[in-house]
């Protein structure tokens, strides 16, 4: 369960029941959590990249790994893995779900730079909701297609 150290409420849930497992001598595990992305930071990124895709001509798949992680954002996705058997290195890239709001935040910037100044393809801010919501209705459109 989630508990939000801002409301008391949920504070003395969880004093109540860490001293419920404390008392009854239960295994239990605390851990913190990352600031979660919003729902509309998720949709936002999703809909740009889409919309690149579809005027860049590839998949959304690919825009996500080889433009937006890749090319754009290395210092933010890419990574190091060391296969435990064979101890072969290899770059991996992390899933947006991994990041904090704030890094999705600058890769979001970032790619909104580089596709207009480098591929010259217009991406919306998220406040320009007109424009938002035109790109949602031409992607839904030709979502089959991407």
């Amino acid at each position: 369960m989630l508990y939000n150290p801002e409301k008391p409420i949920d504070v003395k849930r969880a004093v109540e029941k860490f001293n419920f497992f404390v008392k009854h001598n239960k295994v239990f595990e605390l851990s913190a959590k990352k600031v979660p992305k919003t729902y509309p930071q998720l949709k936002y990124v999703h809909l740009i990249m889409s919309w690149f895709a579809w005027e860049y001509g590839e998949s959304v798949e690919y825009i996500k790994l080889e433009f937006f992680k890749k090319l754009v954002n290395p210092t933010i996705f890419k990574y190091e893995f060391v296969n435990r058997k064979s101890g072969e290195i290899r770059d991996e890239y992390k899933s947006l779900a991994d990041l904090t709001k704030d890094e999705l935040s600058i890769a979001i910037d970032r790619f909104r730079d580089y596709s207009s100044k480098e591929a010259g393809i217009y991406l919306p801010e998220p406040s320009d909701l007109a424009f938002m919501r035109e790109l949602e209705i031409q992607v839904k459109n030709v979502e089959h297609l991407l």
